[in-house]
């Protein structure tokens, strides 16, 4: 077995000025590492700004329910597939010079949509761009996963995961900073935050020396990651996991204006909410794992996702049993996030970590831009969701049949090896 290390190795942790700091220090403290939560959560705040403006967009250009929701899926999917490139970048480059260009690019969109896009197509163009801010997620990745230990890895992990509530942080803020200040602001604050970030990681972010550095082309990394066998499990269950997680993140307060006729700020909130508990959720998911191992908390997390949704199904009065139904598929899904990474961390190499995880991340993204596709021409046909909710329900059993199964035989392979 390996020794537990009381100190990452390479040498000093990844600030300036901090020698000898004991690895579980990483995140405490304001500003210590540019790569930690708060700073990630911008990129995901970016990436998520559309998604509670969509009633809106949908009121202000005359949108259908389908166009509606391609105006929010369209940042989802592009950050999920930029995810591929972005992390086999940072195998190569380090994060040290690529999380401050994808900060610095995101800006460009952000302030695009915030002054110029006023038509479906401007808008679209503008929410493609604006996926940049998505891939930040498989930069940060192997960052952390180089300073840590395996067995500190999952809590790690879900520490750094807790940026994806960005998109709780958008949520709460956006659609009532537009009301109170106006239909640019929210989109300023951001763009003013990311340059600010953007400036700060180029000086002060640095990869841990010695850290594991692929070689060989883009294509050729990328194909290596593909082919590597734990990659398309564990891009399943991430397009399960997270994949649901960001699903609701962009169509909660659509679903929930449309279905139980809430206002637009009260589905926000609603939305936050089930945001801030998936996000919450991410660490003690990785911190179970670091216990547990992995395997036993995916089973049942997909296990309370899928029950929670049949009685989602149902459409039941939203207080109290929607809303416990809503709250639990967040817990599992936040939970289930936290544990596939701890699963990447013991079954991918140190130097495929990154490449891996732009596969995983692109799954986890793509996996959130298909139901609200799904959910916004059911309900344009049919007037009823009863049928995505179904289909989760039934995904989210598959993926904790496979996780109880061949997940866990390729895990106690590796253990063995």
């Amino acid at each position: 077995m390996e020794p537990r290390s009381r100190r990452p190795e390479g040498g000093r942790p990844p600030w300036s000025g901090t020698r000898g700091a004991h690895p579980s220090r990483l995140y405490r403290g304001p500003g210590r590492c540019c790569s930690s939560p708060p700073p990630f959560a911008l990129c995901f705040w970016a990436w998520a700004l559309l998604a509670p403006l969509g009633p809106r967009l949908r009121d202000d250009l005359g949108l259908s329910s389908f166009e509606q929701s391609l105006v929010v899926a369209v940042p989802v999917v592009v950050g999920a597939l930029g995810r591929i490139p972005s992390g086999v970048l940072t195998d190569r480059w380090g994060a040290r010079r690529v999380f401050p260009l994808v900060a610095a690019l995101t800006v460009l969109p952000v302030l695009y949509l915030g002054h110029l896009a006023d038509s479906l197509a401007e808008v679209l163009a503008g929410g493609f761009l604006l996926g940049l801010g998505g891939t930040a997620f498989a930069v940060g990745v192997p960052f952390v996963n180089a300073w840590y230990p395996p067995a500190r890895r999952g809590v790690a992990l879900g520490i750094f995961g807790i940026g994806t509530g960005g998109t709780a942080l958008s949520a709460f803020t956006t659609v009532q900073l537009t009301d109170a200040v106006g239909r640019a602001f929210p989109f300023d604050l951001v763009a003013a935050c990311l340059a600010v970030y953007a400036g700060l990681a180029w000086f002060l972010l640095r990869d841990r020396p010695g850290r594991a550095t692929a070689t060989g082309s883009m294509l050729s990394r990328t194909a290596l990651a593909v082919r590597t066998p734990a990659t398309w499990q564990l891009a399943f269950l991430y397009a399960v996991s997270f994949g649901g997680f960001v699903a609701f993140s962009v169509y909660l307060p659509t679903y929930l204006t449309r279905a139980y006729e809430l206002g637009r700020s009260d589905a926000a909130l609603r939305t936050a909410g089930f945001v801030v508990l998936a996000v919450a959720m991410r660490p003690v998911g990785g911190w179970l794992s670091d216990r547990v191992r992995p395997v036993p908390v995916l089973t049942a997390s997909c296990g309370l996702v899928s029950m929670c949704a049949l009685v989602a199904a149902f459409e039941t009065e939203l207080v109290p049993v929607g809303t416990g139904a809503f709250l639990g598929m967040a817990t599992g899904l936040g939970a289930g996030s936290g544990a596939v990474f701890a699963l990447v961390a013991r079954l991918v190499p140190a130097e495929r970590v990154g490449s891996v995880t732009g596969v995983v991340g692109a799954a986890g993204g793509l996996g959130g831009f298909f139901p609200p596709l799904v959910m916004g021409a059911v309900d344009g046909i049919a007037h009823d969701y009863t049928c995505g909710f179904v289909l989760l329900a039934v995904t989210a059993a598959g993926a904790g049949t496979m996780s109880a199964t061949a997940v866990r035989r390729r895990a106690r392979a590796a253990a063995d090896a």
